[in-house]
């Protein structure tokens, strides 16, 4: 079994979701008693069900980073492992979940936007490059800035959930991690690890 294999199976598997849906439109309809739905927020939490995990908390919000920075904070205190944001992620003035987030970032991960990007170009071309999707980990926890549409959410959910327990595990240091594709966490790995970056 590969090292990330391992990490894998040894992983918490039952992960808590908050979601957040940042949409100043339906915001204000949900405060004028308006009649509103949040599809992309429904299927997120049909998709977190689906892979097995528990879908707690539900927000709408406008797209105030105040506010934002604020439902952040209270998930780093929570007992939820991950916070899924949806919306505010393009290059609209009003769009302004990534620059509130990601100053909470510990550990961006790149390759989550980058991944997701390059997916989505096989269905919609160049316009994928107009979402800035991130993710990144804070004090053992998951945070995801994902696009509004629907479909934006279920690919990325669809695609990269089933690696959420993992990174959990290790951001939380439940799982030593892997640096240039040696396992770290027994002596031999770590040897082999330090000897291959003394040579380049």
């Amino acid at each position: 079994m590969k090292p990330h294999e391992k990490h894998r199976a040894e992983a918490r598997h039952a992960l808590i979701f908050d979601i957040v849906t940042v949409s100043s439109s339906r915001f204000k309809m949900m405060h004028s008693g308006s009649e509103y739905k949040d599809e992309s927020g429904d299927l997120a939490a049909r998709l977190i069900l689906e892979a097995g995990h528990t879908a707690g908390n539900r927000t709408l919000l406008p797209d105030e980073k105040v506010m934002i920075r604020r439902v952040v904070q209270d998930f780093l205190k929570s007992g939820a492992h991950v916070l899924v944001l949806i919306g505010g992620t393009g290059v609209s003035p009003s769009d302004v979940t990534v620059e509130t987030v990601v100053p909470f970032f510990e550990k961006e991960l790149a390759g989550f936007g980058e991944l997701l990007r390059s997916i989505s170009y096989q269905t919609i071309g160049s316009a994928a490059i107009l979402t800035r999707a991130t993710a990144g980990t804070a004090k053992g926890k998951l945070i995801v800035c994902l696009p509004g549409s629907p479909e934006g959410v279920e690919t990325a959910l669809r695609s990269f959930i089933s690696e959420f327990p993992h990174i959990v595990s290790i951001a939380g240091g439940h799982i030593v991690s892997i640096a240039g594709g040696f396992d770290t966490g027994n002596p031999a790995g770590r040897a082999n690890s330090e000897n291959h970056l003394t040579k380049h």
